[in-house]
């Protein structure tokens, strides 16, 4: 949104559409119509259940969530991994209004995992990195794309060329490596264009 508004030069993606299961460009078609952009991949990162260490509960699926004592912290309305939670519990046929908590939100991942780690919620979902951040064990979910929208006509400026070089980095990769669960193969590679 804050593209369309103008308000920025790039924007980081990771909405997944419902209908297709596939990342990011739907809604650029949708919400972007007649903007000429390209989408690069940032990263791949891993997202699952965040679960207290030695996970007491033994919380290992998404059907778990509907047992009676399982609480659960879900993202915000429009955040990527509410979409995602979303779309896998509409595969799994689950209804998420029997979730304890589904409709308890926050907006961050380490918001999520800090719950999760107080004892507020018995799991929420979010990124390993989140979860390896505060001590707690996480179950795998998805794979999830993460990528960059960059208008066409921004492309080719100095600052973004320079933040692609660095996205190219060896450094850049490294440290990202260390953070656990993320993905770099088409790191910085354009994955689609709008013309």
């Amino acid at each position: 949104m804050a593209l369309r508004r103008g308000e920025t030069h790039l924007a980081g993606s990771h909405l997944l559409d419902e209908q297709t299961g596939e990342y990011n460009v739907p809604f650029i078609k949708r919400l972007l119509p007649g903007v000429k952009a390209a989408l690069i991949n940032l990263v791949y990162r891993q997202q699952g259940l965040f679960v207290p260490a030695g996970n007491p509960k033994s919380i290992t699926k998404l059907e778990d969530l509907v047992r009676e004592d399982v609480s659960f912290l879900n993202r915000q309305r429009g955040a990527g991994t509410r979409l995602l939670l979303d779309y896998h519990l509409k595969q799994l046929n689950l209804d998420p209004q029997k979730i304890k908590g589904y409709d308890r939100e926050e907006y961050s991942h380490l918001s999520v995992a800090a719950a999760v780690a107080s004892g507020a919620a018995d799991t929420g979902l979010g990124v390993l990195a989140a979860s390896r951040a505060l001590g707690l064990d996480f179950i795998p979910l998805a794979r999830e794309r993460y990528d960059l929208i960059i208008p066409e006509e921004f492309l080719e400026t100095e600052k973004i060329q320079r933040l692609l070089e660095m996205i190219n980095s060896e450094q850049f990769k490294e440290e990202v490596e260390q953070l656990g669960g993320y993905d770099l193969e088409d790191s910085g590679k354009i994955l689609w264009t709008s013309h």
